[in-house]
């Protein structure tokens, strides 16, 4: 057995643990944003898009790929993704148009998802463009709170966070495009 084959198995590695403090984040975020602590969130918030990136690089640079990481880290993603527009929604901070789109493409994905696993044909590898509008909407959702506060920071806060939620969201729905065109050319191919 490879060095990758054993990886694939492990459960208790670095870039786990690291997506795991991230999933129990997400409810501390969330009570401190509805609590109107935003420093604090915020905080939380820049904890999570950095240790977003930071999983992968430590999983790679460390040889710890596994398949939990696999599906822990995008759980972690779509978790405080969704978490973080419902309570920026419910705090008139975005609109609820933002919600729709952004849980829109995850449920299509989901739909696909279901299709493939029923089919016997498993979740398809995570896209670049993916990483990308994920990485985006974790910078914008930050920004967006902070544009909020008053005075020329909460100004370009606001720019600069529309301007990522905008790739975003156009980057998402892009990998969402690609991932059903590869899940049909996968679901063509003979088993």
């Amino acid at each position: 057995m490879s060095g990758s084959d054993l990886a694939s198995g492990r459960v208790l590695t670095w870039p786990n643990a690291i997506s795991a403090v991230r999933l129990a984040a997400v409810p501390v975020f969330a009570w401190l944003a509805f609590a109107g602590y935003d420093l604090p969130a915020l905080a939380v918030l820049a904890f999570s898009g950095a240790t977003d990136w930071l999983d992968g690089v430590l999983a790679r640079r460390l040889n710890q790929t596994s398949r939990l990481g696999e599906l822990l880290d995008p759980a972690a993603d779509r978790l405080f993704i969704v978490v973080t527009l419902v309570v920026l929604a419910v705090r008139a901070v975005v609109p609820w148009w933002l919600v729709g789109v952004i849980i829109g493409r995850d449920v299509l994905l989901a739909v696909v998802l279901v299709v493939l696993v029923t089919r016997g044909r498993g979740p398809l590898p995570v896209h670049f463009v993916g990483k990308a509008g994920t990485f985006a909407l974790l910078y914008a959702f930050p920004l967006l709170l902070l544009a909020q506060w008053s005075g020329p920071l909460g100004a370009i806060a606001g720019v600069a966070g529309w301007a990522f939620a905008w790739w975003g969201i156009g980057l998402y729905w892009l990998a969402g495009v690609l991932y059903v065109r590869q899940a049909v050319g996968v679901l063509r191919v003979p088993s």
